[in-house]
């Protein structure tokens, strides 16, 4: 049985994708162990809540620095015996907790990655004013030092003619975050996943 926790701080759409896959029974031997917040206003934890979850928060304005309030984030989840950490909207540095969860945090980008892995502002926007034909979502493994790293999974979206910035983001969430982020920790839950260097191959199942 894998214990997952979920960090957070707005919303929690993609958080509410996995909390479905969870409650449909679609990702095998794991626990939500918790949803922790660096916001206790985020709609996250009302989301959480209604399903039943474990909800925590760990305000950074009890904290110094952000290295300090990445090293209590990474204690909290020591004590909770965490085993993967998942990523679905959490705005702060991962600082310590990439390094302490090394291979084990998962997170979701709205791009097909390397395109547009450091764009500032609105990636959307950014795919618009390019003329992209082809976005989409990339699952990945956060590096220790809590970039980007190894690809688990993408998903190609359309770009279409008549798209604004908020249809576009719309389907990028529905057609492709949403999904790729409980498919990822259900082939690591799986043990599917290794990583080879800077790549990652999925085992047959």
């Amino acid at each position: 049985m894998t214990r997952g926790a979920v960090l957070v701080s707005g919303g929690g759409t993609k958080l509410q994708a996995l909390l479905d896959s969870v409650y449909f029974g679609e990702i095998p031997d794991f626990e939500l162990t918790a949803v922790i917040s660096s916001d206790e206003q985020a709609y996250s934890l009302t989301r959480a809540k209604t399903a039943g979850a474990p909800c925590f928060v760990v305000d950074p304005a009890m904290f110094p620095t952000a290295s300090s309030y990445s090293m209590a984030m990474a204690n909290k989840l020591r004590d909770m015996d965490v085993d993967l950490v998942i990523l679905a909207g959490y705005r702060m540095p991962l600082g310590t907790v990439a390094s302490t969860y090394k291979n084990r945090v998962i997170g979701v980008y709205p791009s097909l990655i390397p395109a547009f892995e450091n764009t500032e502002g609105s990636i959307h926007r950014a795919v618009l004013e390019r003329g992209v034909r082809v976005t989409g979502a990339t699952a990945y493994f956060a590096t220790a030092e809590g970039d980007i790293g190894p690809i688990i999974l993408q998903k190609a979206v359309e770009v279409k003619q008549d798209d604004t910035l908020d249809s576009l983001r719309s389907r990028v969430m529905e057609e492709a975050e949403w999904k790729l982020l409980p498919q990822a920790v259900t082939l690591f839950c799986q043990g599917r996943l290794e990583i080879r260097g800077k790549s990652v191959f999925i085992k047959e199942g």
